[in-house]
């Protein structure tokens, strides 16, 4: 898909409840309703005349100009506006055709007046990503509590990113930083006395909610810490070494297997010797290097590693 650059944006209310939502987003139109105002009326350009047919309805003149406002939207945007919407808790963006066609009284499945989509509706952004609901901005979804029908979008340069796959820029100086900040940690993790090493993986694992069957530092013969999950009931078994190869580690696999109390495994590695690996088992992890000062960075133990290297 190419990116897209549109000269316009407006959010439009399929229906009142998006109750025209399924249909045009099936057959790829843009259903509109206003059925009292004439379509030819429209089709002239005749605003003013709008505005007194919605005033005769009873609408004061600021409603009537709003209402007015959204019609010439519907009928003069050009196949260069981006027109967005919501259904199913996703986004569905589209260009549509410059023509307007007059459908007549509103039904359930229809609106008074449509447009003809080009290519139809989307909910993917250019990678072919959900554009999923929970997934965008407040800024940029709060459109859709919108009380009429179609409105201009505040957040436009932001949507046009999310749908061209474009990451926002603070967000990449974020990415930038963080990942900046993981490989100092991982510097700081190697750095540190091996009981302080056993802290730091007691303490990511009670941020992350496990707590301890066993005593720190403890000495049993197979297993350096025993871990619970308190929502789960789920058991783990973790061994913690500064180096180890992957003899070493194909020696504690084989007793937590033996063992067989526990449902989940962990080796946790700071500085491993050559490349560690496991079957492809989900509940064997192996934290090594950057991925367990990633976890150290996410249960906010930066300072803390400062403190202890420093």
């Amino acid at each position: 898909m190419e990116k897209i650059a549109p000269k316009e944006v407006r959010y439009i209310k399929l229906g009142q409840g998006g109750r025209w939502a399924d249909v045009s987003i099936e057959i790829g139109e843009l259903h509109f309703g206003y059925r009292t105002v004439p379509h030819e009326l429209c089709m002239r350009g005749d605003w003013d005349g709008v505005i007194d047919v919605l005033m005769r309805e009873g609408r004061s003149l600021g409603k009537a100009r709003d209402g007015m406002r959204e019609i010439r939207d519907f009928y003069t945007l050009g196949a260069d506006c981006l027109w967005i919407t919501f259904a199913d808790r996703h986004l569905w963006w589209a260009f549509a055709e410059p023509g307007v066609t007059w459908l007549g009284p509103e039904e359930e499945g229809q609106g008074a007046r449509k447009r003809r989509t080009i290519d139809g509706w989307r909910k993917c952004d250019a990678g072919g990503r959900p554009l999923s609901f929970e997934s965008l901005s407040t800024r940029l979804t709060q459109v859709s509590s919108y009380r009429q029908t179609i409105c201009s979008v505040s957040a436009a340069d932001y949507l046009v990113r999310r749908i061209n796959g474009e990451e926002e820029p603070v967000v990449a100086k974020a990415r930038s930083a963080r990942d900046a900040m993981t490989k100092v940690a991982a510097e700081m993790i190697a750095a540190l006395h091996w009981a302080d090493f056993e802290t730091l993986v007691d303490l990511i694992f009670s941020r992350a909610g496990w707590q301890r069957l066993t005593r720190l530092g403890g000495t049993l013969a197979d297993v350096d810490l025993l871990l619970e999950q308190p929502t789960t009931g789920e058991k783990a078994f973790v061994q913690v070494k500064s180096k180890a190869n992957q003899s070493v580690l194909d020696d504690y696999l084989d007793r937590y297997r033996r063992d067989g109390s526990c449902q989940r495994f962990f080796f946790v590695c700071h500085s491993p010797k050559g490349s560690l690996s496991t079957a492809e088992d989900d509940r064997l992890q192996i934290w090594a290097g950057e991925r367990l000062a990633e976890a150290a960075v996410k249960a906010g133990l930066y300072d803390w590693l400062i403190e202890r290297v420093g």
